[in-house]
């Protein structure tokens, strides 16, 4: 009977058990939504020249946690905004989509200012590497559909400043 009686508290301790894991995994975690924060502005000129094309109001993203989270867990950003990376030298650089839920033109900037890439409409949450092609030191991003709309270019340059 004592047999018996340890058989039927081990089962159901057991159903106890699997019952309270898998309403745990029924919990979703969320993440708090981040807010533009604007450090600075960034000018873009057409061809080296005094002809400004557009501005935007930027965030920088310069240590290693700013660079590595970027624009992920916002829901998005005005049209006059956007991220500037800050590399501490000019090299190759990847960029992914991961958990970043909105579509990004990424604009690959060498050391001296001038556009050297693009990556349009970048699809959001999509983890494959988009690669700056040549090297490179600053990337902004802006909204997806931008850089077009805006008519910015390979050869444009770039200022930008703090607040």
């Amino acid at each position: 009977m004592k047999t018996i009686y340890k058989s039927s508290v081990i089962l159901m301790a057991a159903a106890l058990l699997l019952f309270s894991c898998k309403e745990e995994s029924k919990k979703t975690i969320t993440t708090q939504s981040i807010d533009f924060t604007h450090e600075g502005d960034a000018t873009i000129f057409l061809n080296a020249s005094d002809t400004v094309k557009t501005k935007f109001n930027i965030e920088f993203a310069e240590t290693d946690y700013e660079t590595q989270t970027g624009l992920m867990y916002r829901k998005g950003m005005e049209d006059n905004q956007g991220m500037l990376f800050i590399f501490p030298d000019q090299r190759m650089h990847s960029f992914y989509m991961k958990n970043t839920e909105f579509p990004l033109d990424i604009i690959y900037i060498k050391e001296d200012l001038k556009i050297a890439s693009f990556q349009e409409n970048a699809q959001p949450l999509n983890e494959t590497g988009l690669s700056s092609q040549v090297p490179i030191k600053y990337v902004l991003e802006i909204n997806g559909g931008l850089a077009q709309e805006l008519g910015l270019s390979i050869g444009d340059s770039i200022s930008f400043s703090r607040k």
